[in-house]
């Protein structure tokens, strides 16, 4: 599966040929140097390993020093591997621009949805809430009961309740590629994708 890392900038409308408007995610992509590919016989499985975003190099220790010196590029703020059934294809110190894609192609999004703290479930699970009448005044918002009578007198693993929401890895498939721009290595993808602004993502080609 052929992808590449970027960071989301943002969102806008572009408007097509008819005059409609198309809700559009613009995605920094690239350009991403290939720093080191995994093969089956070395590593046990094909793998590209990029980069994305210049760091500076006194800001990491010591083996990941190495580990850029070694394959001659300049450190980065992120590293991802990508399997791939075509690593033949990639050579250390390559890159991956955002001309990966066409326009009309679709893509897998991955990225890390906004963490929204801790929420009570009508939130977090769209629970419906309890009658304001009854003498339940002030359970409209209550997730009601939560656990067995006598049997089995515990509260099942995995229960729907109140808790910390969002900040969980989520990935969006067969958003549409509206734009590319390869000269700003910008992305256009119709629709949302996970993350707030400045997040990074794993965008990878849709499998046919």
């Amino acid at each position: 599966m052929e992808g590449i890392i970027g960071k989301k900038i943002g969102m806008t409308r572009i408007f097509n040929q008819k005059g409609q408007v198309i809700p559009v995610t613009v995605i920094e992509a690239g350009p991403c140097p290939v720093v080191q590919v995994k093969t089956q016989d070395k590593d046990g499985y094909d793998a590209v390993q990029l980069g994305f975003e210049e760091k500076r190099k006194n800001l990491f220790n010591s083996p990941l020093q190495g580990h850029f010196d070694k394959a001659k590029v300049e450190p980065r703020r992120i590293l991802r591997e990508m399997k791939t059934d075509q690593v033949g294809k990639f050579k250390v110190r390559g890159e991956l621009k955002v001309d990966l894609f066409s326009i009309g192609e679709k893509v897998n999004v991955t990225g890390i949805s906004k963490g929204l703290g801790f929420q009570g479930g009508v939130r977090r699970h769209k629970f419906h809430g309890g009658p304001k009448t009854h003498g339940q005044s002030d359970r409209l918002r209550a997730p009601g009961s939560i656990g067995s009578s006598s049997f089995p007198s515990r509260v099942f693993k995995g229960q729907r309740m109140a808790g910390r929401m969002g900040g969980e890895k989520v990935t969006i498939g067969n958003l549409e590629v509206v734009g590319v721009d390869l000269e700003k290595n910008l992305l256009l993808l119709k629709g949302a994708v996970p993350g707030k602004r400045n997040s990074y993502l794993t965008i990878k080609k849709c499998l046919a």
